[in-house]
């Protein structure tokens, strides 16, 4: 059901082999039935979903959907939908299965859209997404004609989402593994693209986390981050006392500038801003497939410019930016 055991063998023998020869026993630590409570529950509901043969698979498309082209038997339907409400909170998306739509906390297909047009083609590329979640722009960045795409993310209901979804999209070169940025090895400069995006704001170190992610890359490879940011200039930089949009892990909140030059201080070549955006009700929100407070909950009632303690409301920027040297096409 789960089997991490392609991957490993798969890097083998190449410029992974040093992750390859940790990975078995990470994936277990991840994915810990002594450290999470929980996951019994979840490996349960996957372990439930139905069996069933998709016609069309489609990773370009807003919702990553798996289709047929008989609709499913009633029974069929609300086994599928039970065993996946069984996932709850639903946050990364959406996704669509079968006709049933997985309509998730966030419009992550309107961030697909805005971070599109800044990446390098990822026509054979190795990718790295840190932070993904259940893997959504995992699944847009292989449909866009990535060789292979390896998300992390430690918590492991968000992996497990994720083993739902491939049980129907049945893709080889993608996997999400229940890690953090910690677990990855050191100086491997082994991916052409490094994601990193909803990260940054929460390590309180953010220039260590930029270096791990520059220290992935081959030379001439693409950092692509997506972050908190406020308005300002040079040096401007909000470190929130107590929470942030009631958030208790939000260390540094730079501005635009600011960020830019942590960048170019680490030897990044290139950086750009493709793209700032404040957040709305409307793409970060409430669902049934996520019921939890969203960030409705999470603004001033009186001043939708403002957290509910004050500070700026979320504004999140999209950042690109290159290693050193010049990149070239290499074979997996």
């Amino acid at each position: 059901m789960i089997d991490y055991s392609p991957l490993i063998t798969r890097w083998q023998n190449s410029a992974l082999n040093r992750w390859a020869e940790q990975l078995e026993k990470q994936v277990a630590e991840g994915l810990s039935v002594q450290r999470f409570g929980d996951l019994p529950v979840w490996l349960e509901a996957l372990a439930a979903l139905p069996t069933l043969q998709a016609d069309s698979i489609h990773l370009d498309r807003s919702r990553v959907s798996a289709s047929r082209n008989q609709p499913l038997t009633p029974a069929a339907r609300d086994q599928l939908e039970a065993a996946l409400r069984k996932l709850h909170p639903w946050r990364k998306g959406p996704f669509e299965l079968f006709g049933l739509h997985i309509n998730t906390e966030w419009r992550s297909d309107w961030k697909w859209d805005r971070l599109q047009p800044g990446l390098d083609p990822l026509q054979g590329r190795r990718i790295l997404d840190v932070g993904c979640g259940s893997g959504y722009h995992c699944w847009r960045m292989l449909g866009e004609g990535a060789a292979e795409v390896i998300g992390i993310d430690p918590t492991p209901l968000f992996v497990i989402q994720f083993w739902a979804v491939q049980k129907y999209l049945q893709q080889p070169h993608i996997w999400v593994l229940p890690l953090s940025m910690t677990d990855v090895p050191k100086k491997l400069h082994a991916f052409d693209t490094v994601c990193s995006m909803g990260v940054l704001y929460h390590r309180r170190s953010p220039l260590d986390h930029l270096q791990d992610l520059k220290d992935c890359l081959r030379p001439g490879g693409q950092l692509v981050l997506e972050t908190l940011v406020i308005e300002g200039g040079p040096g401007d930089t909000l470190v929130p006392e107590g929470r942030y949009a009631r958030m208790g892990n939000v260390w540094f909140l730079p501005s635009c500038a600011t960020l830019l030059a942590w960048l170019r201080k680490l030897g990044f070549v290139e950086p750009s801003v493709v793209d700032v955006t404040a957040t709305t009700v409307e793409e970060q929100r409430t669902t049934d497939w996520m019921t939890f407070h969203s960030l409705a909950d999470f603004l001033n009632p009186d001043n939708k410019t403002q957290s509910i303690e004050g500070h700026p409301a979320p504004r999140r920027a999209i950042v690109t930016a290159r290693h050193t040297g010049t990149w070239k096409q290499q074979p997996l």
